[in-house]
C-alpha cells in the first residue's frame, strides 16, 4: 500500500459555537490542500443558551474544493464549562486519538481546548508540534484578582510547551507578552481571513427584515455576553434616539444575556429589533447605515471585518486589535468606552451620508485588502509546513 506522506493536522476546539473561531475554521478547513494536509476536526457541543455553527449550514458535509467533507470527531465532555470528570474524560478521548492518528501538528483554539489539547499531546508521547492560536484573550473583561491570576499562570505554563503561538493581531500578541505568556519567538502574527457572500440590495435586505427604506439602521452583530457589554449598546442607542429619533437599531446574535437585553430594550424611546442568530449575516450588513461594536475585549473581530467589505462605516470600542481593523477616521470611528462618546460618533455618521459614504468605500477597499481568506489559508498552511518540519513524528502508521 502506497504510504500517505501528507502532513496530518488534528485541530481541537472546544466548541464550534456561532462566533469568530468557529467562522476561520469553516474558512480554512474548505480551501486547505487536501492533497497536502490531512486535517481533521475535534470539538465538542455547545450549550443550551448557544448555536451550533454547523446548524447555520457551514460545514455540513460540504466537500472542499480540493478534496473530502470535513471530518469532524465529537469529542464527549469537551465544552465551554469547566466540569473535572467531563475534561478528565476529554483528556483521555483526545490523548487516544493522538495515538490512534498521530498528527505532525495539533492545533488548539480557545482557551479550554488549548490546555486539554496540548497537556493531551505531551502525555500522548507523539511527538507532534503544538500550535495555538488566541482568538483574543481573557486577561481584560472576563475575570479579576485571583481568577485572572491563576488563568496568567496556566497560560505561562502552556505556553511553556508550545512550539507556536498565534495571535490574530498584533495588539493581542502584545498584551499576552506583557502579561509573561510566551517568548516573542515562538509568535506568529496571522489576520482573519473572510469570504463574505454577495451582498443582496439595500431594498431587498430591508424588506427582509421588515425594515423601511427612509429610516437610519444601526446594526450590532455579536453574542450577547457581558464581555460584548450589550449595557453599553443600550446605553449607547438611547442616546443616539434623542439626536436621531427614527432610528432603528437591529441586534443580530444570541447568548445568555439575551432575555435581559430584550427587556432592558423594551424600555428605551425607539424600537430595538432582536432577530437571533442568523445564516445571511449579509443581509443585516447590507441593511445597515452603521455596523456599532462595544466591547469591553476584543481579538480582531470578524463582524468589523465583514462590515468593512460590506461596505458600512463602523463605530466601535478601541480595544484589542479593533484598530486594526477600522482605521480611525478612515473607515470608521473609534472611542472610548463612554456611551456618549459612541452615540456621538454613531450620529455623525448618520447625519453625514457623505462621510458614511466615503468611509465605506475606504473599509470595502481596507478590508478586501487585508482579510482576504485566500491569505489566512497560504499563511496557515506555511505554518502547518513550518511546524511539521521541525516536530515531525517518527512512525507513519495511522489509524484510519
Amino acid at each position: 500500500m502506497k504510504s500517505d506522506s501528507r502532513i496530518r493536522v488534528m485541530e481541537i476546539i472546544a466548541r464550534l459555537n456561532v462566533g469568530g473561531p468557529a467562522t476561520q475554521i469553516s474558512g480554512l478547513i474548505e480551501r486547505l490542500d487536501h492533497r497536502e494536509f490531512d486535517h481533521r476536526l475535534y470539538t465538542g457541543h455547545v450549550e443550551e443558551d448557544e448555536t451550533e455553527h454547523l446548524r447555520l449550514g457551514a460545514l455540513a458535509g460540504r466537500p472542499g474544493p480540493d478534496g473530502p467533507a470535513l471530518r469532524v470527531h465529537r469529542v464527549h465532555g469537551l465544552g465551554r464549562a469547566i466540569r473535572p470528570s467531563d475534561d478528565v474524560r476529554a483528556l483521555a478521548h483526545l490523548v487516544a486519538a493522538m495515538r490512534r492518528f498521530r498528527p505532525h501538528v495539533v492545533h488548539t483554539r480557545t482557551a479550554k481546548a488549548g490546555a486539554l489539547g496540548r497537556l493531551a499531546s505531551a502525555l500522548s508521547g507523539v511527538g507532534s508540534a503544538r500550535v495555538h492560536t488566541f482568538h483574543g484573550h481573557l486577561l481584560d473583561g472576563y475575570f479579576t484578582g485571583v481568577k485572572r491570576a491563576a488563568y496568567v499562570r496556566a497560560e505561562r505554563a502552556l505556553a511553556a510547551v508550545s512550539h507556536r503561538l498565534v495571535t490574530v493581531g498584533d495588539r493581542v500578541r502584545e498584551d499576552l507578552l506583557a502579561a509573561g505568556i510566551g517568548t516573542p519567538g515562538k509568535y506568529v502574527v496571522i489576520p482573519p481571513g473572510v469570504g463574505l457572500r454577495a451582498l443582496p440590495s439595500r431594498e431587498t435586505a430591508r424588506k427582509d427584515l421588515d425594515l423601511p427604506l427612509d429610516v437610519p439602521v444601526v446594526a450590532f452583530l455579536g453574542r450577547l455576553t457581558q464581555v460584548k457589554r450589550p449595557d453599553r449598546l443600550l446605553a449607547t442607542a438611547e442616546a443616539v434616539l434623542e439626536w436621531v429619533p427614527g432610528c432603528r437599531f437591529v441586534v443580530c446574535g444570541g447568548g445568555e444575556l439575551r432575555e435581559e437585553t430584550e427587556r432592558a430594550a423594551a424600555r428605551l424611546p425607539g424600537p430595538v429589533m432582536f432577530t437571533g442568530w442568523r445564516g445571511d449575516t449579509e443581509t443585516v450588513y447590507a441593511a445597515a447605515d452603521v455596523v456599532l461594536l462595544t466591547s469591553d475585549n476584543e481579538g480582531t473581530p470578524l463582524t468589523l471585518i465583514e462590515a468593512g467589505m460590506a461596505g458600512a462605516p463602523v463605530v466601535a470600542t478601541r480595544v484589542g486589535s479593533v484598530g486594526e481593523v477600522v482605521l480611525d477616521g478612515r473607515t470608521g470611528l473609534l472611542a472610548g468606552r463612554d456611551p456618549a462618546e459612541l452615540a456621538g460618533h454613531v450620529v455623525r455618521l448618520l447625519t453625514d451620508p457623505g462621510l458614511a459614504r466615503t468611509m465605506g468605500e475606504a473599509a470595502r477597499r481596507w478590508t478586501t485588502t487585508a482579510f482576504a481568506v485566500e491569505r489566512l489559508v497560504s499563511d496557515t498552511e506555511a505554518l502547518y509546513r513550518a511546524a511539521a518540519r521541525d516536530r515531525r513524528p517518527e512512525t507513519t502508521e495511522v489509524d484510519r
